[in-house]
């Protein structure tokens, strides 16, 4: 009878930690699958339009149309270029550590919620202060609550 507790066990420790690992691959893929969206949308500026019209107080159209902005196109895609490979280049990042680590340890599981947790609030400042319109917010909610959902669990998970 011993013997069976002792599976149970294992069993459910196997379960909470699939419910520690698998959101964090989660992240990984949606800011991977962000930021092939950002690098070859041949205009990515449009995405998220306007909240960056409210930004900059005028519309794109208006901006471009300027003889002074005539290559200002091609700094922006050069900018969201850059954005999306950082957010594919932390993605991959994600996998090699959840690769590596397995999350098998207190140690690990708490450097990655260090600069996940550090990460999100970052966003979360820029997203409210300058881009309160933004259509983002509902992925954010979305990785806050994948990343929740991982602490909550990590609690849960024995050595």
């Amino acid at each position: 009878m011993n013997h069976l507790v002792y599976k149970h066990r294992i069993k459910s420790q196997h379960i909470v930690h699939n419910f520690v690992f698998i959101p964090i691959i989660l992240i990984g893929v949606l800011s991977f699958l962000l930021g092939l969206t950002w690098f070859f949308h041949p205009e990515p500026w449009i995405l998220d339009r306007h909240p960056n019209e409210a930004l900059i107080k005028t519309s794109f159209t208006a901006l471009f149309n300027h003889s002074i902005n005539e290559y200002l196109p091609e700094y922006l895609k050069v900018i969201y270029k850059f954005l999306g490979l950082w957010l594919i280049t932390i993605g991959g990042l994600i996998f090699s550590y959840l690769y590596i680590t397995r999350l098998g340890t207190q140690a690990s599981r708490n450097y990655i919620y260090v600069v996940l947790l550090t990460t999100l609030l970052g966003v979360y400042y820029l997203i409210f202060n300058f881009l309160p319109t933004s259509p983002l917010k509902p992925i954010l909610y979305i990785l806050t609550l994948l990343f929740l959902c991982s602490f909550c669990f990590s609690i849960f998970l024995n050595e």
